[in-house]
């Protein structure tokens, strides 16, 4: 592996501005400039081409002045860094990381901050850098002067940052103008044809941001504060996240950046060969189909004879893991209002030991669940006894979650009050790292449901292993309406940018009833399968019962066999909210596959083949929707189709109404060909 790092240090200390911070390529340029009243600003181009016009930045202060004017350019720090790291796991075995870097040092009569960049050829970022200042070592942020300013209109994908759902909204598409107040990651396709993409990479020990409108196309990075009204306590020196702002001059290209993991510090936990990529089954699906409970009762899901059958299902299929939700007391009464489930003991009705037993005698890892209902304080009271209760017993990963509405998250204070708080603030980014590296300590891994935004830091904590953080499946059961054709299609576009999802994919039974009410998957049954390659994450759910499997023996094929974790991704075809087309080659191994999808029109595409092997064959088994299917006529219809392919060749897919195609190719030894 090759690793370049080019200290250039350029002190220049009565420059007037940081012109040109240009990527490898030198087409995307950022500058950071201050203007006659010392407000330090920046400014974003490609290839000449304004992005973002001259926005502002600083640090709004509570306790001292603020961190906005006065300030003079005293330096720059200049550096390139060219070099290529390892995942443990991921979506790329390899990742490259070059960028042009530069910290731009600034000064005025009370203050020292520092704006370090980042310009990569996929975006550009920034953050802020606060060294300890004469006689301050602690600072409260009210709030961030950081602005977004576009340099042209164009279409936006965004979801609304001030629903009660939290991340858990549909992916809405308008006119930027119409933007209010967004999440991020918030996708642009500018008028000119460009894609940008606004996000945060390394969210620690910070607030998270949302973009609020303050006119058509220009944004403030809004931190979500405390309850008390304060965005962040800071102890100096200090780093706040970065902001990002990823460009591509195709909607492929923002799919096949690195970018957010690449501005997160390497892996911080040493050895991480415990942490084991997988699929998993496990007693969840029936409980929002309504056909059991998590509370205990004569309906209770979670009991040790059905816990021992889900381990059967997944050691006949290689499958690694068995989720149980509802394992443990306190689901009866009101555990969201109420502080009532207990991680350390379980149900009458399941016997840990036993369930933990059979599932090793089976070759299967029992995979935990910590349900907070949000009470983060009493969780964290116990969570090293849970946790070390739960590796004493093989599990090897947990599912966290933290139901409830935005705002609501139970914060307990050193005088016993309660307060309630946002699940994208402060409080809640130091849970979630305090639950990561915990868990760490017990060689546990964690599926944060319910969570903070991802921000890539799956690189520095590789135990971090998936989380939530948008509508899953589960919508499509009892959400107020299912998910729309187009909705896993706007994921790779706006949630997937930000890393890996566990959306639990692979549902068969498409149409059911749920306390008498009709439901529908929008989906056709082959682009069940084909969610398992466009929606990526190191872990994923087979959730659907056996039966169901069972009635479609052949395409459930494709489930045993794709794996999860990946020598090489490439988003091969897509536009935003149209269709996208990723190709995966399994890690270790050189079989790839292939998963497209479509919004609600039928389509036909055609992808070149080149990423595979020159010279070799390979045989492409193709579950693809059958000529009459549509996710709302006629969603089962499918067929199964054999190829021999090469690289040089093209490939036609055939996408349904709602549908898509999964593919796996194999490369074929001499005997094989004969």
């Amino acid at each position: 592996m090759k690793h370049r790092l080019f200290a250039l240090l350029l002190f220049l200390s009565a420059i007037a501005a940081a012109d040109d911070i240009r990527s490898p390529d030198g087409r995307l340029a950022m500058a950071i400039d201050v203007d006659a009243d010392g407000t330090p600003f920046y400014r974003l181009s490609y290839d000449g081409r304004p992005l973002i016009l001259p926005s502002r930045l600083g640090i709004d202060v509570t306790d001292g002045p603020d961190l906005d004017t006065g300030f003079e350019i005293a330096g720059v720090d200049v550096a390139e860094t060219d070099t290529q790291w390892e995942q443990p796991w991921g979506e790329r075995r390899i990742v490259d990381e070059r960028s042009t870097d530069a910290v731009v040092r600034l000064a005025n009569d009370d203050w020292r901050l520092h704006v370090h960049v980042r310009v990569f050829d996929d975006g550009a970022a920034f953050r802020y850098e606060i060294p300890a200042q004469r006689d301050v070592d602690r600072l409260t942020i009210r709030d961030e002067f950081t602005e977004f300013r576009f340099a042209e209109p164009g279409t936006a994908y965004w979801q609304t940052g001030d629903g009660e759902l939290k991340y858990e909204h549909l992916v809405q598409t308008t006119p930027l103008a119409a933007v209010d107040v967004a999440h991020t990651p918030l996708t642009l396709r500018t008028r000119s044809g460009l894609y940008l993409s606004l996000h945060e990479a390394a969210l620690v020990d910070y607030a998270a941001y949302r973009l609020e409108a303050t006119g058509p196309g220009s944004f403030n990075a809004s931190l979500r504060p405390w309850s008390g009204g304060d965005a962040v306590y800071a102890q100096l020196p200090m780093r706040s996240p970065w902001r990002t702002i990823q460009v591509a001059t195709d909607a492929v290209g923002l799919l096949n950046s690195s970018l957010i993991l690449n501005l997160n510090e390497p892996n911080a936990l040493g050895d991480v060969s415990w942490v084991e990529p997988g699929k998993y089954t496990g007693i969840w699906w029936e409980i929002h189909r309504g056909l059991g409970t998590w509370a205990e009762g004569p309906r209770h899901a979670a009991t040790t004879g059905a816990a021992k059958a889900r381990i059967d299902f997944a050691a006949d299929n290689g499958f690694d893991g068995v989720l149980v939700e509802g394992w443990n007391k306190g689901w009866d009464g009101d555990w969201v209002g109420e502080p009532r489930l207990d991680f350390l003991e379980a149900a009458d009705d399941f016997d840990l030991d036993e369930v933990a037993r059979y599932a090793r005698s089976k070759g299967v890892r029992l995979v935990g669940h910590h349900e907070t209902g949000g009470h983060v304080s009493a969780y964290e009271r116990v969570m090293t006894d849970a946790f070390e209760l739960l590796a004493s017993h093989g599990v090897t990963q947990v599912k966290t979650g933290y139901v409830g509405m935005a705002g609501s998250l139970k914060r307990i204070d050193e005088n016993g009050e309660q307060h309630f708080e946002y699940h994208d603030g402060q409080f809640a980014v130091r849970h979630h790292l305090r639950n990561v590296l915990e868990a760490a300590r017990h060689r546990i891994s964690i599926n944060t449901h319910e969570p903070v935004k991802d921000t890539g830091l799956r690189r520095t904590y590789p135990n971090w292993i998936t989380r939530e953080g948008a509508r899953g499946q589960e919508f499509n059961v009892w959400g107020a309406e299912p998910n729309p054709p187009e909705h896993e299609v706007l994921l790779s576009w706006t949630r997937l940018l930000a890393g890996p999802m566990d959306y639990t994919p692979g549902v068969f039974d498409l149409d059911f009833v749920v306390n008498g009410q009709e439901r529908r998957v929008e989906t056709t049954l082959a682009r069940q399968l084909a969610l398992y390659v466009t929606i990526y994450s190191p872990i994923q759910m087979v959730p659907d019962l056996a039966e169901n499997y069972a009635r479609f023996a052949d395409l459930f094929r494709f489930i045993v066999d794709v794996p999860t974790d990946w020598e090489q991704s490439i988003a091969l075809a897509g536009e935003i909210g149209d269709y996208v087309v990723i190709a995966r080659r399994e890690r270790g191994g050189d079989d790839w596959f292939i998963g497209a999808i479509s919004d609600e029109q039928a389509r036909t595409l055609t992808v070149g083949l080149d990423f595979l092997e020159d010279g070799v064959n390979y045989e492409a088994t193709i579950y693809r929707d059958a000529e009459d299917a549509h996710w709302k006529t006629n969603p089962y219809a499918y067929r199964i189709d054999t190829a021999r392919v090469e690289s040089e060749q093209r490939l036609t897919l055939n996408l349904a109404a709602g549908g898509g195609t999964a593919i796996r190719l194999r490369p074929q030894s001499d005997e094989e060909e004969q």
